[in-house]
């Protein structure tokens, strides 16, 4: 009797089953472009455009093709763990007033999961380059997200100085030594100072904290934005230690305690700044917009369902996460990428 041979189950024809696609090289040939563009497409780098990349992640779904993540450690010796850090002002409240944060957080780790990246979330609980450079070294991460730049950014400049990979969400200046990402929000403050304009308003009350330098952006815009229509306008600042809903309401409900309102417009450095200066407003006897108009900022998903739906600039986070994790990357493969702002756009609705 004939000696059978034994067959492993992958030399098995399966019928109606394509034989998969062994490396990214069989991806390129098929769908006719380079390696390098099959691997952005394949995690869904903006650098490749909709078309390519729907075709790439077709034929590669196709056949069957899928990146061996022990192979890609091994291959390029990293961890594949990405510390996110969310650099936060302390609030008053009991719970974190920062919706749109973690709205930017949820595309960071869609656009680390379609790259088979790890997320590792911190608190930024030091301002010390040197902490981070502990953590890069005993938590065996790859490099570094920090959601947000704080009061004070010398301490980044001192990271820049260290061999940490890293990239931050922010505020945009041609002067910083590392790569950030952020919209842009004099443009944004333009905009809100325009709409004012166009209905007539002269008084903007500004309602932030200028430490933080998108905050400061966000004013400046507002100031030239108002002016443009009108060279009388003027801009009342209103500083708040912290941007959650009890601080901002109570600040606000100072403000129009006992006195006649001296300003016509509310420019809110968030929209959760804005929903409680709405608040305020209301029980102060005022009405928005026929008396005082608001304008908010990040059109966070609940903006459009309060009482009135909220006016506000939005910031585009899908596009803002891919890009975090983009330049990161192209850092951890010793590129310098250059920093990107984000354009905002100005979303009508009834304050």
């Amino acid at each position: 009797m004939a000696k059978l041979k034994a067959v492993s189950e992958r030399q098995l024809p399966r019928q109606g089953v394509r034989r998969a696609a062994k490396t990214m090289d069989d991806i390129a040939r098929l769908a006719k472009v380079s390696k390098p563009t099959v691997s952005r497409a394949l995690q869904d780098s903006p650098l490749v455009n909709a078309a390519t990349k729907e075709r790439i992640i077709a034929i590669a779904v196709k056949h069957g093709y899928s990146v061996n993540r022990n192979a890609q450690r091994l291959r390029t010796r990293r961890s594949s763990i990405i510390a996110v850090v969310l650099h936060l002002p302390q609030q008053s409240g009991r719970a974190v007033a920062a919706p749109f944060i973690f709205q930017l957080l949820a595309d960071v780790s869609r656009a680390l999961s379609i790259r088979n990246q790890d997320l590792l979330l911190c608190s930024a609980e030091s301002d010390e380059a040197h902490a981070y450079e502990r953590m890069l070294a005993s938590k065996g991460v790859d490099g570094f997200i920090f959601l947000g730049q704080g009061t004070n950014g010398a301490w980044l400049s001192e990271l820049a100085k260290t061999n940490a990979p890293f990239v931050v969400w922010g505020a945009v200046d041609d002067t910083q030594p590392y790569c950030a990402v952020g919209s842009d929000n004099l443009a944004g403050g333009v905009l809100a100072g325009r709409r004012f304009a166009q209905l007539g308003r002269t008084r903007a009350l500004f309602i932030g904290n200028r430490a933080h330098a998108e905050m400061d952006l966000r004013r400046r815009g507002l100031e030239a934005g108002l002016k443009e229509g009108r060279s009388i306008a003027a801009v009342i600042d209103l500083e708040i230690a912290d941007f959650s809903y009890e601080t901002a309401y109570q600040a606000m409900k100072e403000k129009l305690a006992g006195k006649r309102a001296q300003f016509d417009a509310v420019f809110a450095g968030s929209d959760i700044v804005a929903m409680a200066a709405l608040v305020a407003l209301r029980e102060a006897g005022l009405r928005t917009p026929e008396d005082v108009s608001v304008i908010g900022y990040n059109d966070i998903p609940f903006a459009a369902h309060v009482s009135p739906p909220l006016t506000t600039i939005r910031q585009d986070t899908h596009q803002a996460g891919a890009l975090l994790v983009e330049k990161l990357f192209q850092i951890l493969d010793g590129a310098r990428p250059k920093s990107v702002t984000l354009p905002t756009e100005l979303i009508v609705r009834q304050t």
